[in-house]
């Protein structure tokens, strides 16, 4: 396979993967930015997603928007704002090769932590955990989203024991995320990430990303996604260790 076969085929199931989440399959997003990097530097790969993850993030909070929870978005955001620029920092300060590593620990420890949600692990906050709490993970969370776009797992290990209906999960998570991904537009666009050649690959990515949203809103109502889950996990802990492998070489 061709380097720029290789790119495009990842780039195309990333965008299916993320428009999925977007929908409503929830975690399932957190796998496409390693299945990109294995196209493409993962800097360059998060900026090319980013503004499809804005595009997505438009059809997920409109189908979602009657159902949110106003406490979480307050006491996160601004942690998030704080975790992207620590983010931006990062990425600005070190190698690819180093952003390849942070990627694929994140990954893992995404994919394990996930794994042990799946087979009955608790969450370990209580639900009236103080707002504070919450403000820090939103800094976790915000700046493992500006280096992989996976910014979930510290933001659902604060929600989750919230016990919010389903529909005002994903809305809130909707909302926040959309927000939290505007946060990162001048981030990428101080490290020089939205050249020509890569908001092109965005326009050319653009129609699968809005079909494979639509598709998650509609099947998320309809499949419980949890049969997916365990082998989208698996498959995120065994790219996160290709790609922290890929970095110490």
């Amino acid at each position: 396979m061709t380097p720029e076969i290789l790119y495009y085929a990842c780039a195309a199931i990333a965008v299916v993967l993320s428009g999925l989440a977007k929908g409503g399959f929830a975690g399932v997003g957190a796998l496409a930015m390693p299945v990109m990097a294995l196209g493409v530097d993962p800097v360059r790969g998060a900026a090319i997603l980013l503004p499809i993850l804005i595009i997505q993030d438009a059809v997920s909070v409109w189908s979602f928007r009657h159902d949110w929870d106003r406490r979480v978005l307050v006491v996160m955001l601004p942690g998030m704002a704080v975790g992207i620029t620590l983010g931006y920092f990062f990425a600005a300060m070190v190698s690819e090769t180093a952003v390849l590593g942070v990627l694929g620990a994140i990954s893992v420890v995404f994919g394990l932590h996930r794994l042990w949600l799946e087979r009955g692990g608790a969450v370990g906050l209580p639900s009236n955990s103080p707002n504070w709490v919450g403000t820090l993970f939103g800094v976790a969370s915000g700046f493992t989203s500006q280096i992989a776009h996976a910014g979930s797992p510290p933001f659902q290990m604060w929600v989750l024991p919230r016990r919010l209906p389903r529909d005002t999960l994903v809305g809130t998570t909707a909302i926040a995320f959309a927000t939290m991904n505007w946060m990162k537009v001048p981030a990428y666009a101080a490290l020089g990430q939205f050249t020509r050649a890569n908001l092109t690959a965005t326009a050319l990515l653009v129609p699968l990303a809005l079909l494979s949203t639509f598709a998650g809103v509609s099947l998320v109502r309809r499949i419980d996604p949890t049969r997916f889950y365990t082998l989208i996990y698996v498959l995120m802990v065994l790219l996160g260790l290709k790609l922290m492998f890929d970095a110490v070489l």
